[in-house]
């Protein structure tokens, strides 16, 4: 397995779309053309599908260090009525561009730190989104909660609102891994927030691991994962860290490169953690995530209904998603697109009365295909085709080595990915990636793959 890693450790994409960001064709994207797209998906499917929402809220109060995320530091809390105000008029602007009232099967409260806001500002604003909205009868409202500022308080207002599922953060309980990334929660903490949503109701509550933290050894991550097994989560999202400071700058330069473990290292951090889990009972479900038999995420793997977009892996599929918020990404199946990356040119062009993107990607045929494959790839480890494969820019060479290093099996019009190969699920898209294939150079925009 050594060799393996030195050999696939490569820059990949996390695959939470495709194209990759990076590939997106801003030059011919305009916002009249996500326009049409959005409009198209929607009169489609939102009766049959619903839609899925993304709620962008970005303020934090203290900066992560290992953190890749948009926000905005501050402990200024005046900010967050008006930050709500301008997302619920950018729900407006496109509840106007909708022929009918919109079906909302999933929300989801991002961040930055969603429970900086307060209950009642949080309240204000799911309000006004299920003011102009329906609920879908599968619904499933879910949000990101930081242990150390979640209160009894934000649980149960939610939860009145029809949120049932909840994450936070723990990435490491380590006092010395905490303090390098910045990030320092007591257990006690995260043991409370977790025992107060299991009383107030919610069905499913998930836990956020990260290995490959700076200090992190594989007593840290015993330690860690004993933690969690005292609180038993529905799911656990076990994530690698990626390091890419040239893309986040300061924030990721809170510790020396030599403070992170490497390679084989990071990998053994990764494999007991697997298997620690694996005793205590949870199951792999696709690339970073455990739950268990009883959650919804473990069912909708069975019946092969996971689904995967800039949200991570979701129980069901909607072809619409739209993101709200500054930096958030909308997908229509059929196109992306990203609003603009700061507060002030976010709520300036909002007020205007604009959609707020600045850039994107309309799919090509051919885009869609190579969609579908790695998206099964994802969700299901193995995906067929017909002729159309043969029309591709698929790297056959490094499917070729995949299959000689025993990771896959290729027949005529089918791969499946091997146990053995599920940890290099990353390098397998790869070789579906046109766009990777065509720019090799570009690969170096993306964090290593094991």
């Amino acid at each position: 397995m050594e060799n393996l890693i030195q050999k696939y450790n490569v820059p990949g994409p996390r695959y939470t779309s495709y194209p990759t960001v990076p590939f997106w064709n801003d030059k011919e994207f305009t916002k009249n053309a996500w326009i049409r797209s959005f409009q198209k998906t929607f009169q489609t499917t939102n009766h049959s599908e619903g839609i899925s929402l993304y709620i962008h809220l970005p303020f934090c109060e203290s900066l992560c260090t290992f953190c890749a995320c948009h926000k905005h530091i501050t402990k200024r809390h005046e900010m967050e009525d008006p930050y709500i105000q301008t997302v619920l008029k950018e729900w407006e602007l496109y509840t106007n561009l909708m022929n009918e009232i919109p079906v909302v099967k999933e929300v989801h409260l991002g961040g930055g730190t969603p429970t900086f806001f307060s209950p009642k500002n949080l309240q204000e604003l799911m309000n006004g989104i299920l003011s102009k909205s329906i609920k879908h009868p599968d619904y499933e409202f879910s949000f990101e909660g930081h242990p150390n500022n979640t209160t009894r308080e934000h649980l149960q207002a939610l939860y009145d609102l029809g949120f049932t599922r909840v994450s936070f953060g723990v990435q490491d309980y380590n006092e010395k891994v905490q303090k390098a990334i910045h990030r320092v929660q007591p257990f006690k903490q995260v043991e409370k927030v977790t025992t107060l949503a299991r009383e107030i109701g919610y069905t499913s509550i998930s836990h956020d691991l990260v290995f490959g933290l700076p200090f992190q050894t594989k007593e840290c991550m015993i330690e860690t994962i004993q933690k969690t097994k005292s609180l038993y989560p529905d799911r656990i999202s076990f994530y690698s860290y990626a390091h890419v400071p040239w893309i986040k700058g300061v924030g990721q330069r809170g510790f020396q490169e030599i403070d992170l473990p490497r390679d084989e290292e990071k990998r053994e951090l990764y494999e007991v953690g697997k298997d620690l889990l694996s005793e205590l009972g949870y199951i792999e479900i696709g690339m970073d995530h455990f739950s268990l038999p009883t959650d919804h995420l473990y069912t909708s793997t069975k019946a092969k209904k996971l689904h995967r977009n800039f949200m991570g892996y979701t129980a069901q599929k909607t072809s619409l998603m739209i993101g709200l918020g500054m930096s958030s990404i909308s997908d229509s199946w059929t196109g992306f697109a990203q609003n603009v990356k700061t507060i002030k040119e976010y709520q300036t062009l909002v007020n205007k009365g604009e959609i707020p993107v600045f850039r994107g990607h309309i799919l090509s045929e051919k885009d869609r295909i190579v969609r579908t494959h790695i998206l099964n790839l994802m969700c299901q480890f193995e995906t067929s085709w017909d002729s159309t494969l043969q029309e591709l820019n698929i790297n056959n060479s490094l499917l070729k080595e995949l299959e000689e290093d025993q990771l896959i099996i290729i027949t005529p019009q089918k791969l499946k990915v091997l146990e053995k190969g599920q940890p290099f699920i990353r390098n397998v898209c790869m070789a579906f990636d046109a766009y990777l294939n065509e720019n090799q150079t570009t690969k170096e925009r993306f964090s290593l793959t094991v």
